[in-house]
């Protein structure tokens, strides 16, 4: 049984069934076509006997890497005591102890007068809590939240994101400066998005004025590693503030030390009204909760969210995670090599003309592929730090001015997304357009390692950059000889005689590579 797990022909045949038997769905496998068998720390090994660096961590479930061992310590505590595995809300020694540790590690002005909601297995359901929350206290309906966002996977959550028809939820801009909403960038993106979000709120006409909560992420991950300006996030808060609207702070990939502190609001020095937390809450098992200001649970109980809510293993590796991270001041540690890390990625962003923007906090890091004019490559090309993003240190955001940003370049994230794969590297893709290259790497990733995650990362961006030129170039090789392309540009001009010339003249976008 163990030579038939790790051979190559059981690890096709384990693919082959998964594809002829799942759906379409299976977005992960379909990318990252391979079958874990072992795992440890930021390591996986698969069947084939092929080893990888996992940098997607479990979609950020796993801040201590694989079957870290005081993860694996508590679950067998449990396991070994007869203690019951699931007591739906009945308080046991093992919920205790989480409910414990995660107090000691909320923001003060929310931990001293906060109540914590456990929900069922998943980030959307937390989401779900949160809004019925916000609606019982405040007596009101409408929800808020911006661009770019990504609360899960239920319908109201997709609301919020603007991904299902049929449901409007004002969704509000959220300030950037690569591809900034309002072509400014910087600390003026920040500013202009606070005058539009004030004069929505305050409009009759906008449909905002009657919000029970506006929901927000501290850094946008699946939006594409969009860290929020810490001004602007302090300005939001003062906002709905004054107009009595809780403010909702949805943690689920940012928390547990994530982007360089505890809680990603802890930059902006915020205390949120509620927090939605998942994913590393559960060291790597599925656990949801909602905290939240006491006085907002005092208008009436709301619905039960889950039978999945009293997962005892989860919550004593979510507490043994939490306790770990604190202990060791792993949120410190991720601050300081996240910037040395960041520091290198933007060396790509001076090499590659491809290499759009690179931005992020701690360690979420995001490299955006676009497509770049002219060829792959480019030397003596200054990267602009700037002041980054409203205010906010330099490093934790993009260039910190206004640029203009190329079209971006899917087909290019994937191809690098795949030569990071052949290299033994595991990245995750994100961005509205999926041409944002993530990097999760687990807190506990070392000096070594996060090198060798950088040369594996540079060399496939080196790579893809070549081959997506060169099939560029081979496009406009096929273009018509003069001549005839002469004639086929006269017929397009009498055909389409308002199309600007360079559009016109642009040769056909190379076609998308297999997945």
């Amino acid at each position: 049984m163990a030579e038939a797990l790790h051979g190559g022909y059981a690890s096709e045949g384990i693919l082959r069934r998964q594809s002829a038997r799942e759906p379409a769905a299976r977005t992960y496998a379909r990318a990252l076509p391979i079958v874990p068998v072992r795992a440890r720390g930021l390591t996986i090994e698969g069947a084939d006997g092929r080893r990888y660096l996992d940098c997607c961590s479990g979609a950020g479930t796993l801040a201590l890497g694989h079957n870290h061992p005081v993860v694996l310590e508590a679950i067998r505590r449990v396991l070994d005591s007869g203690a019951p595995l699931h007591a739906l809300g009945l308080p046991t020694p093992v919920e205790d102890a989480f409910r414990t540790e995660l107090f000691r590690t909320l923001p003060p002005g929310l931990a001293d007068h906060a109540r914590v909601q456990f929900c069922g297995p998943a980030d959307t359901d937390a989401v779900e809590a949160a809004y019925r929350l916000v609606r019982a206290a405040t007596g009101r309906t409408g929800m808020l939240a911006f661009t770019g966002a990504r609360h899960g996977m239920t319908d109201a959550a997709l609301a919020a994101a603007g991904d299902l028809a049929g449901v409007r939820t004002p969704r509000l801009p959220y300030p950037q400066d690569y591809r900034c909403p309002f072509g400014a960038g910087g600390a003026r993106s920040a500013e202009l998005a606070t005058h539009w979000t004030e004069s929505v709120l305050d409009d009759p006409a906008s449909g905002a004025t009657g919000a029970a909560g506006m929901i927000v992420e501290p850094v946008q991950s699946e939006g594409g590693v969009i860290p929020a300006p810490d001004a602007w996030l302090r300005r939001l808060h003062r906002l709905t503030a004054d107009r009595s609207i809780p403010l909702i702070a949805d943690e689920t990939w940012t928390g547990v030390g994530r982007t360089g502190v505890f809680w990603a609001v802890e930059h902006s020095g915020i205390t949120p009204d509620v927090m939605v937390l998942s994913q590393a809450i559960g060291g790597s098992l599925p656990l949801a909760v909602v905290v939240y200001r006491d006085d907002l649970g005092a208008h009436e109980p709301t619905a039960p969210a889950g039978a999945f809510r009293g997962n005892q293993l989860a919550m004593a590796a979510g507490t043994a995670t939490l306790a770990h991270v604190r202990e060791n001041r792993l949120a410190e540690r991720a601050s300081l090599l996240g910037t040395r890390m960041l520091s290198h990625l933007r060396s790509l962003q001076g090499r590659f003309a491809c290499v759009g923007d690179v931005r992020g906090r701690g360690l979420m890091l995001g490299v955006e592929l676009v497509e770049a004019e002219g060829g792959g490559a480019r030397a003596g090309v200054g990267v602009g730090v700037g002041a980054g993003l409203g205010g906010v240190d330099a490093g934790v955001g993009g260039v910190g001015t206004a640029v203009s940003p190329r079209p971006a370049a899917p087909e290019l994230a994937a191809a690098v997304q795949r030569e990071c794969l052949r290299r033994g590297l595991i990245v995750e893709l994100g961005g509205p357009r999926g041409n944002v290259v993530r990097l999760l790497p687990p807190l506990t990733i070392t000096d070594e390692q996060a090198e060798a995650v950088l040369d594996r990362l540079s060399d496939a961006v080196e790579a893809a950059a070549h081959d997506h030129t060169a099939r560029g170039e081979r496009r406009v090789g096929q273009r018509p000889q003069p001549k005839r392309r002469r004639l086929a540009q006269r017929l397009e001009r009498e055909l389409v005689p308002h199309s600007p010339p360079h559009q016109r003249d642009r040769p056909d976008s190379p076609d998308r590579p297999d997945q």
